[in-house]
């Protein structure tokens, strides 16, 4: 009874480490996706971990990293300049829909890097990851399968120094 149906017990020293893991991996995981909103460069993770214990951000143990991350985000953009990485994407719309359907999409896109309409239309933009799987749907209900989404980077971010003047 005690094997099938008892728990585990855990020591205080391997709860503690259990939970600094999470807490590394919740802060790689918004460095990872976030960006400082004006230069478009990624936070490192210490400085995300920082910002973290700033907060007094406390790690669920039973709640996914991936979700917790999401929250930190949210909460750290009230103390700091945080926003998450936006996507790069390329449609190809049918001649027929693109028109009707780009006034669908504009709202959810940040911004129309490239736009060419000869027989087809064919926009590069950058979206927020929030925002993928609604134009994703949007793109297959309306074009009927014909319509194409090509996800170009998951991030745009700034590579390489900066020029300090």
């Amino acid at each position: 009874q005690i094997l099938s149906k008892g728990e585990l017990q855990v020591s205080d020293k391997e709860r503690h480490t259990q939970l600094e893991q999470m807490f590394r991996d919740i802060a790689t995981i918004v460095a990872d996706k976030c960006v400082n909103p004006e230069t478009k460069r990624p936070y490192t993770v210490i400085l995300i971990e920082r910002a973290m214990k700033d907060i007094h951000y406390s790690v669920k143990p039973n709640k996914s990293t991936k979700q917790q991350a999401l929250e930190v985000i949210r909460q750290l953009k009230e103390t700091m300049q945080i926003e998450r990485a936006h996507m790069r994407l390329r449609f190809i719309l049918p001649a027929k829909e693109g028109k009707k359907l780009k006034e669908k999409l504009k709202p959810l896109i940040k911004v129309i890097e490239s736009e060419d309409f000869q027989e087809q239309l064919e926009i590069v933009c950058l979206i927020d990851p929030g925002c993928f799987r609604e134009i994703d749907e949007l793109i297959r209900s309306e074009t009927k399968g014909k319509g194409s989404l090509e996800v170009l980077s998951l991030k745009d971010v700034e590579e390489g120094d900066e020029k300090l003047e």
